[in-house]
This record gives C-alpha cells, structure tokens and sequence, in this order.
C-alpha cells in the first residue's frame, strides 16, 4: 500500500464534525439507557419465570382461551429479554409487552376460573404487574410511568377481587398485594427517573463544557492568525511598499512588483504556510481530482463537476485550489453544506473558473468583520496574488463564490 493510499483510507475512517458531535452529546445518557434495559432485562427474566412456572402449575383448564392468554404476555416478554440483552429494539417490545399485559389483565376476570379459589395464592398475573411498570419506564414517557405505577397496582386489586366474588377473604389479601406492587412501582419509577436526570445532568454539563472550550480555542486562533499577519505585513507588504518606493529604474520597479506578489501570495497562505509554486503547467484535471479528494476528507458527498480541458501555472491552481478549499470550509461552517457545489470549468489555454455554491441563507459580504480573514485573505487576496479575481454573490437564496483566472 502506498502512503497516499494509506492516508487517504485513515481519512476516510476518521468521523465528521457532526458525527463526532452527535455522539458525544448524548454519551452518558444513551450509556444509562443500556444499563436500565439491562437492570429492567434482569428484573424482567426474574420475575417473569416465576410467572411462567406459576401459570403452569395452577392452571386448571387447558383450552383455547388460556393458552392464547400465556402466549399473548409471554412472547412480548421473551422478545423484550431477547432485545435487552441485545440492546436493539428495547423501547418497542417492552411498549409492546406493557400493551398486551394489560389488555390481559383486564380481560382475566372472564377467562380465568372463578370456583375454588384460595385468596393466598395470587394468579400468575400479579407478578408481571411490576414488570409491566418496568416495561413502562424503558417504552413510555414520565407521565406514562406514573400513572401505570398508580393505576396498574389498583387495576389488579380490582380485577383479582372480581375474580374472587368480592369475598371477604379477598379483600384483606388483595389490600397487602395492592400496596406492595404500588410501594415498589413508584421506587423503580423515581429510580429511572433519577438516574436519567444525572446522565442528561452529566450531557448538559460536558456539552456546555464543550462550547466554552471551543470558544476559547477559537479565540486562540484568531490571535495566532492575526498575530501571524501582523508579522507577514511588516516583513513582507512593508518591504514591498518601501522597495517600490525607492525604485527608479524599470529593473528596480519590477523587483517591486514581483515582491509585491511574493508578500501577497504569502499573507494569503498565513494560515497554511506552502511554497508559492512554479510556472509549470498543471492540467485541469488535476485540479479538480485535488478538490475531489479535499472534498472526500472533509467527509463530505459532494460531487466535484469537471468541464472542458487545459492548463495553467502550477502556482495558479496552487492558489486556486486552497482558495476552493476555503470557500468549501465556509460552507460547511455557515450554510452546513446545504446544496453545495463545486464546480471547474477549462477554458483551454486561456483561463480556469472555478465555482463553489450552497443554497445556505447567505450573507452580507460587506458586513464580514475585518479580523476574519476567511474571505478576505484566503480567498480574495489569494486569487489576486497570481492575477485572477475573487466574486462572491449572496443573498438568501445562497452563496456562489467564483473564482477565475485568464491567460493575459
């Protein structure tokens, strides 16, 4: 493999900026879903096994209408344990097995038996009562998780009473089951609600910790950039201006000029420090294979059109290429890449034009402050460095930066 290839599949494998983003935001509060699907996956193989054995032990009657019963509540249960070990689909099988345990619960007065009935021996169905609480948490929103947490204990008391006649025996027994599966439905719902309050706690905390940082970096380098310009004008403008003042003679007043570009080549490039290039030619195509893979990097899915042929300096598309890069960057960062299109165009040995677009809501380019340099130094005073020029045309449709260069 050779060290371009090497370089550009590490690029490829790196994330975007938005990528990184997204996953970070949210890490510890998707981190404290898995362990809750997990804890609920436990609770829920515990509890429901008991259930299961319970069912079979004291059932009665083997018909039709039993056994549809067990398999409604138990496969929602056992998809739910599969999906918690798992960690996919959590939220849709535990709403599913809540759905299907109470739609048995309150069709059970009618299906199960009502002779004989021994008001110690609580039905299979009381202990999946808790379950679907658990189920509710994973699967339904704060309001949802109370209100079964407060509805469900006394939804089975009343049901397992009908089942008994209403007796008297009943009632005491009941009363005791009612309480405890309230007690512990409305500890495991402030649980899940406490510890979700700390993991987005904990998001909200690294995500303002995150922009403060991002603040002062960027800070940072804005006085680095100016800091490297300040530099720039005085050893390399002043420089120019004062040798072009002091020439006299045509030979004198060309080495002004040629210094003058030199210093402008170099104050556009402050921020990525390159040679200026040659003379020699460089074929369009290559251009535009330089944009695809700057493209690619940015990991982007951007189309880089390419038309016509030709050549220019090498130093041209040296100055071109970084100042398509800029605009590509500005792109990204004010329009998120929105309709972005580059564009290069050959007009055979004559001239190179080169487009970037996005159909962001645009800008006022006479409002761009004067400390940033994005525009001003990377991309017009780069273009005229090597005698091509800069358009930039925006309003709230987008922007379309254009750059061209011509064989004078």
């Amino acid at each position: 493999m050779s060290a371009d290839q090497g370089l550009r599949e590490a690029w490829e494998k790196i994330p975007t900026p938005g990528e990184v983003g997204q996953e970070l935001e949210r890490f510890a509060g998707r981190r404290m879903e898995r362990i809750i699907a997990i804890v609920v996956g436990v609770g829920a193989l515990a509890l429901g096994t008991q259930a299961l054995i319970n069912a079979f032990v004291t059932m009665r009657v083997v018909d039709l209408p039993h056994i549809l019963m067990l398999a409604i509540v138990f496969v929602p249960w056992l998809a739910m344990l599969v999906c918690c070990a798992l960690g996919r689909g959590v939220r849709l099988t535990a709403g599913l097995f809540f759905i299907a345990y109470t739609v048995v619960l309150v069709l059970w007065p009618f299906v199960a038996a009502q002779t004989d009935l021994v008001p110690a021996d609580q039905p299979w169905v009381f202990f999946l009562v808790n379950v679907a609480g658990v189920a509710a948490v994973v699967a339904f929103p704060f309001g949802v998780q109370v209100g079964w947490a407060l509805i469900g204990p006394f939804l089975y008391g009343t049901v397992r009473l009908v089942q008994g006649g209403f007796g008297r025996d009943f009632w005491v027994i009941t009363a005791f089951d009612v309480s405890f599966t309230l007690i512990l439905g409305l500890v495991l719902v402030a649980l899940g609600w406490m510890f979700r309050s700390v993991a987005n706690g904990v998001d909200d905390a690294r995500g303002r910790a995150v922009a403060l940082y991002t603040q002062a970096a960027t800070a940072e380098a804005a006085e680095h950039e100016r800091v490297a310009v300040a530099a720039l004008m005085h050893d390399s403008v002043l420089a120019a201006l004062i040798a072009a003042e002091r020439a006299e003679s045509e030979r004198a007043r060309a080495l002004a000029v040629d210094m003058a570009r030199e210093a402008l080549t170099r104050l556009a490039n402050a921020e990525a420090p390159a040679q200026e290039g040659s003379d020699e030619p460089v074929q369009i195509e290559l251009l535009a294979e330089d944009l695809r893979r700057a493209v690619l990097q940015m990991g982007l899915s951007v189309e880089v059109e390419h038309f016509g042929h030709g050549a220019v300096p090498d130093r041209v598309a040296r100055a071109m290429a970084l100042a398509a890069r800029q605009a590509i960057d500005n792109s990204v960062a004010h329009a998120a890449g929105r309709g972005l299109m580059v564009v290069v165009e050959g007009h055979g040995d004559t001239g190179l034009t080169v487009k970037v677009g996005d159909t962001g809501t645009g800008f006022d380019p006479e409002q761009v402050g004067a400390d940033r340099l994005g525009i001003r130094a990377s991309i017009v005073a780069r273009m005229a460095a090597v005698g091509g020029i800069a358009t930039i045309d925006s309003d709230r449709r987008g922007t379309v930066v254009t750059l061209g260069w011509s064989q004078t």
